[in-house]
């Protein structure tokens, strides 16, 4: 019975909330998504690509990662606009407050040293990551300016898990080469955010009280029905892919032929 209520709460979206309850869950998402990517840094076991990236422009320049964060952060909200994509509160804040929160844990948390410590930081970062990422993106205020430019590019008639893929491996190997920590850390959040994020989603997603019963839909919900089209459905017909198949024509008895009568 309690794991039958413990995956209600999981799985049940949270009554439709309002501009505040949204500004709170974004903020603390971000605070905590500055926090978590620190620990991974404290942990020197691996960093996920963008923060691969950020650690290797910092050792080779000596500015802070948190600083490289928001400059990085800054420059990829640019590519934006060839894209047309338009930014939310969420995403100026993303810029702006991750990198600041990354900074100061790190001038007041000590690297630690042993073993066991490292690990913990590891993995403390990672779950962190994941429950910081459901928060923001629950907020609905805007994406990130990462996850904007993969689906600007993906809306351009590319393959979203593809685009995701060149970008960050193209972002992994840059940093590398530039001196950033590939290791475990790497692999580990790799394989983990996603189910993570697919967790607590529907649970920390904030619907707004105008949103229409078929939007308000978890990403459970929609993953787990089976797709049924909509009676009379031909894809790729309109602009949005749906379209209903025209009515047949009305047909009229044909009149019987008659031949010519043959005489009794």
């Amino acid at each position: 019975m309690k794991l039958g209520h413990a995956a209600r709460w999981l799985f049940s979206p949270p009554p439709a909330g309002r501009l505040a309850r949204r500004l709170s869950q974004l903020f603390v998402g971000l605070v905590i998504y500055g926090v978590s990517d620190a620990l991974l840094v404290l942990g020197g076991l691996g960093l996920d690509p963008w923060d691969v990236l950020h650690q290797g422009l910092a050792r080779r320049t000596g500015i802070p990662i948190g600083t490289w964060t928001i400059i990085v952060g800054a420059a990829v909200l640019l590519m934006w606009i060839p894209l047309r994509q338009r930014p939310g509160v969420g995403t100026a804040c993303n810029v702006v407050v991750i990198g600041t929160v990354i900074d100061v844990v790190l001038a007041v948390v000590p690297a630690p040293h042993a073993l066991p410590l490292r690990w913990a930081s590891l993995l403390t970062g990672v779950a962190l990551n994941g429950v910081a990422t459901a928060c923001y993106i629950g907020a609905g205020l805007g994406p990130g300016p990462r996850d904007g430019l993969m689906t600007g590019i993906a809306r351009r008639g590319h393959s979203l898990r593809l685009v995701r893929t060149c970008i960050e491996l193209s972002v992994l190997a840059a940093g590398w080469l530039l001196g950033g920590t590939v290791g475990i850390g790497t692999v580990l959040y790799a394989v983990s955010i996603g189910p993570i994020v697919h967790l607590l989603l529907p649970r920390l997603t904030v619907w707004t009280s105008t949103q229409p019963a078929r939007q308000r839909e978890t990403p459970a919900q929609v993953t787990g029905r089976a797709a049924s089209p909509p009676r009379g459905y031909v894809g790729g017909c309109s602009p949005s892919g749906l379209s209903r198949r025209p009515p047949p024509p009305s047909r009229r008895p044909r009149p019987r032929r008659q031949g010519p009568r043959c005489p009794r």
